[in-house]
């Protein structure tokens, strides 16, 4: 149980993580003390803050955000909830106040826990703001024609359209025996 003023501030921090993520995700909210909506992980089910899921029927779950407040962030917080989360197929998201973050990266090093992306929270006046504090390397997307564009590159060095470019030799090509 957190005290009233922090689970204030963790249940704004879910709304407007749940209107940030509404753009690209269906999104399922676990508020407070409610346990409406579960992830299973293992036999057992869970109850992260938010649930990312696949827009239309699927609803495949993409990945589950977790929020903490300066009295969460701890080993037994990391080791009952954070682990348990990292093991989804999907995407874990870990939103910590900016004073944590330093703690909370020990901790999932400590206790080798992946977590996609480490955000930090702070309030500025009436607003939180959101920073992206940590993200792993598994997590980046590949570029889509990554591969393709690095040989474009490398032809339009070479002069050549679409093939790969080629090591010169020190042999003269059939144009130059022709002068």
């Amino acid at each position: 149980m957190r005290p009233v003023r922090e689970q204030l501030e963790h249940d704004r921090v879910i709304r407007l993580l749940q209107a940030k993520y509404r753009r690209k995700f269906e999104v399922a909210v676990n508020l407070g003390g409610q346990q409406s909506v579960s992830v299973p992980i293992g036999q057992s089910p869970w109850y992260p803050d938010l649930i990312l899921q696949a827009p239309g029927r699927g609803r495949k779950v993409m990945g589950v955000v977790e929020v903490e407040t300066s009295e969460s962030v701890n080993r037994v917080e990391a080791m009952s909830q954070w682990a348990a989360f990292s093991r989804i197929r999907g995407a874990f998201h870990l939103y910590v106040p900016q004073s944590m973050v330093d703690v909370a990266r020990q901790i999932c090093g400590d206790l080798q826990i992946p977590v996609t992306e480490v955000w930090a929270f702070t309030n500025v006046g009436d607003q939180m703001r959101f920073a992206l504090v940590q993200r792993s390397a598994a997590a980046r997307p590949a570029r889509r024609g990554a591969a393709t564009s690095a040989v474009r590159r490398k032809a339009a060095k070479a002069g050549t359209r679409g093939a790969p470019a080629r090591k010169k030799s020190s042999r003269p090509s059939r144009a130059q025996k022709r002068k």
